[in-house]
C-alpha cells in the first residue's frame, strides 16, 4: 500500500469517507447528497470492492422488481450518477470506477480501505491472542464500531451483514469483560455495558457485568435501580424474568447497601413489610428451592402440598392469554402459593397445604375464572398435578 493512492470508508455508524495516501486518511467529509437508491448502490460497490461485479448481478439486486423495460438503461444511468457523486467526494482522483465487458471494478491502482475490514481484522487477530494483547486488541474492535452497519441503509442487501458485524461486536464485549474484571478496571467495564446494552438488552452478562462493577465502586443503590429496569424491560418485552446470576447479584447489591445497619433493623426489613395479598412469582431456579425447603417443612409438619404444570393449549394466542393467565394465577391464588414460568404458555405452581384433591379444586376455580374473565380466548387450559413428596429426616 505504500505510495499508492488511498480512499476511506466507515460504513460502522455514519458513513463517511476520506482520502490519503499511504492508507492514511487525511482528507474526511460526511456522506454527499444523493438519492437513497444511489447511496445505497454505491456503498454496495465499496463494500465488494474487492472483486468484479457483473451487470446482471447489479440489475438483479437493484431493479428486480421494476417494472421499467430498461434496467440495463437504468443501470448505465445510475453508473453515470455514481462516478458524478465520486467526483464529488474525491476530486483529485481519477476514473475510480472502471467498465469492462459485462462487468464493473474499481481502479486497482487506487487503495480502498474500509472500518469494516479493519475491525474483522482485528477480531480475528485476537481470536489467536492471549493475555494483555488479547485484552487489547478486543479493546481496539471494540473502539471501532461506531454504530450498526450502514444504519442509514434500510435496502434488503443490508440486515445480514449488519448482523453480522453487530455479532462481531458484541462477541467482542462479552469476551473482554472478564478480562476487565480481573483488572479490576470498574469504569471500563461499564461504559462498554452501556453501549453493548443499548444494541441488545437482552444479554445478561452486560446487566450483569455492570451490576457488579457499580457494586465494586459502592454504587449498590445504582445497581439495584438497573436490576428494576432489566427486570421491567425483560417482562415487558420477552414476558420472562431475569436468570438465576442476576438475581444472585441483586440480592447481593440489596445486601451491600445495608452492611452498616444493626441486627434490629435487619430484622425489621426482612419481616416488617407486609406480602402482597397474591401468589409469589418467582425464576424457576429460586421455585426449586423454595420446593425444597417445602418438601422439609412437610416432614416436621406432615402437611400435604402439590405440584401443578399449567398450560394454555395451542390455540391460545400466546402474548395476549400468556398475561390473562399470570394475572388470573396471581390474583386465584393464595400468597402463600409459588409461580415460575417454564416456556411460554407453560407454568408450574406449588400450592401450599394442598393434598391431590385440593389442588383439582383449586385449578377448576382457576379455569372457571380465566374463561369467565376473558370469554372470548380460544385458550384451553389443561394441568398435570402432582403431590409433593415429604423429605424424611
Amino acid at each position: 500500500m505504500e505510495g499508492k493512492r488511498s480512499i476511506h470508508f466507515e460504513l460502522l455508524g455514519s458513513f463517511t469517507y476520506g482520502s490519503g495516501e499511504g492508507g492514511e486518511a487525511v482528507k474526511q467529509g460526511s456522506a454527499p447528497k444523493a438519492g437513497r437508491k444511489t447511496l445505497s448502490f454505491l456503498q454496495y460497490l465499496i463494500v465488494n470492492h474487492n472483486r468484479n461485479i457483473s451487470s446482471e448481478e447489479l440489475i438483479e439486486r437493484f431493479w428486480a422488481d421494476s417494472r421499467s423495460a430498461g434496467p440495463a438503461n437504468a443501470l448505465r444511468h445510475m453508473l453515470f450518477k455514481v462516478r458524478k457523486l465520486l467526483k464529488e467526494m474525491f476530486s483529485e482522483q481519477e476514473e475510480l470506477l472502471l467498465t469492462f465487458s459485462g462487468y464493473y471494478a474499481w481502479n486497482p491502482d487506487v487503495c480502498l480501505v474500509l472500518d469494516t475490514e479493519e475491525f474483522e481484522a482485528v477480531c480475528s487477530k485476537a481470536e489467536r491472542e492471549s493475555g494483555d494483547t488479547y485484552c487489547e486488541l478486543l479493546l481496539r474492535a471494540i473502539a471501532l464500531y461506531r454504530g450498526d452497519f450502514l444504519s442509514s441503509n434500510d435496502s434488503e442487501w443490508v440486515p445480514v451483514l449488519r448482523q453480522y458485524y453487530r455479532a462481531l461486536y458484541l462477541d467482542a464485549c462479552k469476551n473482554v469483560l472478564p478480562v476487565l474484571w480481573e483488572k479490576n478496571r470498574w469504569m471500563e467495564i461499564i461504559t462498554i455495558c452501556e453501549q453493548a446494552y443499548e444494541i441488545d438488552f437482552a444479554v445478561e452478562d452486560f446487566a450483569a457485568y455492570r451490576m457488579r462493577a457499580l457494586i465494586a465502586l459502592g454504587q449498590t443503590g445504582q445497581a439495584v435501580e438497573l436490576y428494576g429496569a432489566f427486570r421491567a424491560k425483560m417482562l415487558q418485552e420477552f414476558e420472562q424474568l431475569p436468570g438465576e446470576e442476576i438475581e444472585r447479584i441483586y440480592a447481593l447489591a440489596v445486601g451491600s447497601g445495608k452492611k452498616d445497619l444493626g441486627a434490629s433493623d435487619i430484622f425489621k426489613l426482612v419481616c416488617g413489610e407486609d406480602l402482597e395479598p397474591q401468589a409469589f412469582f418467582c425464576t424457576f431456579e429460586m421455585f426449586q428451592s423454595i420446593v425444597t425447603l417445602e418438601k422439609r417443612h412437610m416432614g416436621r409438619s406432615k402437611e400435604n402440598s402439590s405440584l401443578v404444570i399449567v398450560t394454555l393449549g395451542r390455540e391460545a394466542v400466546l402474548a395476549a392469554d400468556t398475561r390473562r393467565l399470570e394475572r388470573v394465577l396471581l390474583e386465584g391464588l393464595r400468597s402463600g402459593d409459588s409461580i415460575a414460568r417454564l416456556e411460554a404458555g407453560a407454568y408450574i405452581l406449588m400450592l401450599k397445604g394442598a393434598d391431590e384433591e385440593g389442588a383439582q379444586l383449586v385449578m377448576n376455580r382457576i379455569d372457571t375464572s380465566f374463561h369467565k374473565i376473558y370469554r372470548h380466548s380460544k385458550a384451553c387450559l389443561t394441568y398435570h398435578i402432582s403431590p409433593i413428596q415429604a423429605e424424611q429426616e
